[in-house]
C-alpha cells in the first residue's frame, strides 16, 4: 500500500518535558492518520542514533505510556530517539491497537502500514541508524509490536514485548478476549524472518494470561539447535524472576524471556506516575535498550 505524507507545520510545535524535547507529529497514508511524539536527545545532530518506536497499551496514551516506562529519560542518558505513535478512540474505542484484527495484521496494510510509515518518516527526517531501529509495546501494544516485527523484518532489527501476545494469535474482537485469558487455540504461525525479540510477562497477569508470553518467544524462534540458558534473580524492588536466553550457535539470532513471579499486568520497574506500572519489578526499559542495542542489524555498531 503506497501512502502520502502528512507533514507537520514548520517549524514544528514542541513542548519541553524537562531532559528532552517532545516533537508532536502526523503521518498518513489510505489505512488512517495517527499523531504522534517524537523525543529527541539533546546532542542529536552528532552521529546517527538509534530509533525505538513504543506502542502503548489498551486506555493509555502516548504521553502516559512514556512517562510510565521513562523511555524520555533514557533517551537523553543513552542518546537514542523514540517515537510513541497513539491510537485515537476513533480508531478504537478502548484505544487500544487492533492487533486482533486481519485487516491490521500484515505488511502494507491497515494500522501495520501506519506505523511503518511513522518509523520511515522519522528515518527520513532525522539522522536515524538504519541497523538500530526498534519496536516495543505493553499488551495491545505489545501485541502490535509482534505484528510489526513479523511484517516488516527488515525494517526493526529487534522486538521488545511486554504483556503481550503472538502476531496473528486472533482474528476478532471475540477471539481477542478468549486469546488473553487462555492463549491462541492454534500455534501462531512461525516468523519466517525472525527478529531478535525480548519478552517480559508477569505470572499473575490476569488480563493477558503469561501463555501468550510462550506463544511470542515460539514464534519468534528460527528452526535448528538452541543454546538455552535460564538465570533466577530478584529486581532492587524485590520481586523474583526467571530469565531464559536463548541463541542460535554461530548466529545472530538471540531472544530473552523475563518471567515475573508475582507480577501482574504492568510494566516493570515503570514509574508510579504513569498507569499500568510495577515499580517493585525489573527495569524493563533499560533491559530491552541493553538487548536492543546488542542486536543491531548486519555489523551495526553494538553500542550506544
Amino acid at each position: 500500500m503506497t501512502g502520502h505524507l502528512a507533514r507537520a507545520p514548520s517549524p514544528p510545535p514542541e513542548r519541553s518535558i524537562g531532559w528532552s524535547n517532545a516533537l508532536s507529529r502526523r503521518f498518513g497514508n489510505m489505512a488512517g492518520r495517527r499523531a504522534y511524539d517524537l523525543i529527541v536527545p539533546s546532542g542529536h545532530d552528532r552521529a546517527a542514533l538509534p530509533l525505538v518506536v513504543m506502542l502503548h497499551g489498551c486506555s493509555q496514551t502516548a504521553r502516559d505510556f512514556a512517562i510510565g516506562t521513562r523511555m524520555d529519560q533514557l533517551a537523553e542518558e543513552l542518546g537514542f530517539l523514540v517515537a510513541y505513535p497513539d491510537q485515537p478512540r476513533s480508531a478504537n474505542l478502548g484505544k487500544s491497537w487492533n492487533w486482533f484484527r486481519y485487516g491490521d495484521q500484515g505488511r502494507d496494510m491497515g494500522e501495520p502500514s501506519i506505523l511503518a510509515g511513522i518509523t520511515r518518516q522519522v528515518m527520513d527526517e532525522f539522522h536515524v541508524d538504519p541497523a538500530r531501529v526498534f519496536v516495543a509495546g505493553l499488551s495491545a501494544g505489545g501485541a502490535a509490536a509482534a505484528v510489526m516485527a513479523q511484517a516488516y523484518p527488515d525494517l526493526y532489527a529487534a522486538v521488545g514485548i511486554h504483556s503481550g501476545l503472538a502476531s496473528g494469535s486472533a482474528g476478532s474482537m471475540s477471539a481477542a478476549f478468549s486469546t488473553m485469558r487462555r492463549g491462541a487455540l492454534l500455534t501462531p504461525i512461525r516468523a519466517r524472518h525472525p527478529v531478535p525479540t525480548i519478552v517480559f510477562h508477569g505470572d499473575r497477569d490476569d488480563t493477558v494470561s503469561s501463555v501468550n508470553g510462550d506463544q511470542a518467544i515460539a514464534q519468534a524462534r528460527p528452526d535448528g539447535e538452541m543454546i538455552t540458558d535460564t538465570i533466577e534473580g530478584r529486581s532492587q524492588g524485590g520481586m523474583a524472576y526467571t530469565r531464559t536466553l536463548m541463541t542460535e550457535p554461530g548466529g545472530s539470532w538471540a531472544s530473552e524471556q523475563w518471567l515475573l513471579h508475582g507480577g501482574g499486568h504492568a510494566w516493570a520497574g515503570g514509574h508510579p506516575a504513569g498507569s499500568h506500572t510495577d515499580p517493585s519489578g525489573p527495569d524493563a526499559s533499560r533491559e530491552m535498550l541493553r538487548f536492543f542495542m546488542a542486536h543491531p542489524k548486519g555489523d551495526g555498531s553494538t553500542g550506544l
